[in-house]
This record gives C-alpha cells, structure tokens and sequence, in this order.
C-alpha cells in the first residue's frame, strides 16, 4: 500500500472513530456534551429530554461517517464515490480550517480550553492526512 494510500486510510479510520464518538455522546447524555465542548444549551435541552442535540449530533455523525467513505474509497477499500477528487479536497480543507483554529486561540487566550486545543490540533492532523493522501493519490 502507498504512503498516499495508507494516509487517507488512517484518515478515514480517525473520521468513523469521530462518527462513533459523536453517536456515543447521544447516548450518554448531557455530561457528555459539555465535556465535549457542544455547549450548556446543548446539555440543557438534552437534559429536558428535547431530540434537538441528538439530531443535531446525529447528523454530524453522519457527516464525518460519509468523510471516512471517500477516504475508504481512495485507499481502494470500498467503491468509488462521486466526484471523489473535489469531496476530497473539501473535506481536506475543513479539517485544516477546522484545525487551525488552535492559532486564533493562541491569540485569545481566553478562548482557549483544553478541549478547543486539542479537538484544533487532532482535526489538523486528520485534514493534513487527508491532504496529503489527495494530494499524492492518482485519480
């Protein structure tokens, strides 16, 4: 298997272990979307019983599930998706926009938690993996 391969492989494995996360917060509740950093609304109405979160993170869940699909499908794991190449590439650019938000927090430090930190610095990794795989992939 290629570098490039193994990348987007790696890549999509990190994505459905988000998915999976995401859908674990569902079921475990209120305490888990504070730790996780959803926000005290969030946690409030999970708490009042309201399927707003868990629809909400429910299709975030979904949507990290279909990231990690594209990246199986260029590792060669499951079959072609369509426009693959593009999806890639987006999917590539949020994960990096979504990781460099850890320099904004070097400048407001009162943003700053561990979780913004560290959710910064996995999403980079996981966009640079993406990045890297698409970048080196023959489509």
């Amino acid at each position: 298997m290629s570098t490039a391969k193994l990348a987007i492989l790696i890549a999509g494995v990190l994505s459905l272990l988000v998915a999976i996360l995401h859908i674990a917060i569902v079921i475990a509740g209120a305490e888990w979307y504070r730790f996780f950093g959803a926000g005290e609304q969030m946690a409030k109405m999970a708490e009042q019983g309201s399927l707003i979160p868990a629809i909400v993170t429910l299709a975030i869940a979904i949507v990290f599930a279909v990231w990690a699909a594209y990246a199986f499908a260029s590792a060669g794991i499951i079959a072609n998706m369509p426009l693959q190449k593009t999806a890639l590439i987006a999917i590539s650019s949020i994960y990096i926009l979504r990781g460099l938000v850890v320099v904004v927090l070097i400048f407001k430090p009162m943003l700053a938690s561990s979780f913004n930190i560290w959710s910064s610095l996995v999403s980079l990794a996981i966009g640079l993996l993406y990045a890297y795989g698409t970048w080196f992939l023959e489509f």
